[in-house]
């Protein structure tokens, strides 16, 4: 054979793996990749408000057309849900601003009190309350204190 071919290089030894190769590689196991993606960011905080959003839009009947001659008012019954989707997918995709969009959450889902049929018929305006409230309480993680046991003085 020659010395270029492929059973002259299956007779070298590999060299051995280091321990990041060691570990089960992410893109063979998509759900692990997602789970620990997931677990840095507030998920179900953010799909809860999106969640709110979307329940509170779907309540709307009217049609375009009713919503352009009726007005400011009709349109913000669409906006602020639809504010409350955005809000709720963006402290997903961008947990760093959390803050500022669990905020505007609160009080786009507040205000559709008074624009979208009670919030939503107070399930999808509670639905967003839940979630913000959720969003401005989550912190990222941040390494365990040890917790030492202070010895008290005699």
């Amino acid at each position: 054979m020659a010395p270029g071919t492929d059973e002259a290089a299956a007779d070298v030894p590999e060299a051995p793996r280091a321990e990041a190769d060691a570990r089960p590689d992410d893109r063979r196991h998509p759900w692990r990749a997602f789970r620990t993606w997931r677990h840095r960011r507030p998920f179900g905080a953010g799909l809860a408000l999106a969640f709110g959003g979307a329940e509170i839009l779907l309540t709307q009947r009217a049609s375009v057309s009713v919503i352009l001659a009726a007005g400011a008012d009709s349109l913000a019954g669409y906006v602020l849900p639809i504010m409350m989707i955005v809000c709720g997918l963006l402290v997903v995709v961008n947990p760093g601003q959390r803050l500022f969009y669990s905020i505007i959450g609160v009080l786009a889902s507040l205000a559709t009190w008074v624009t979208s049929n009670l919030g939503g018929f107070f399930i999808g305006m509670l639905f967003g309350l839940i979630g913000s409230t959720l969003v401005f309480g989550w912190v990222p993680d941040r390494p365990r204190r040890s917790w030492r046991r202070k010895s008290r003085p005699a």
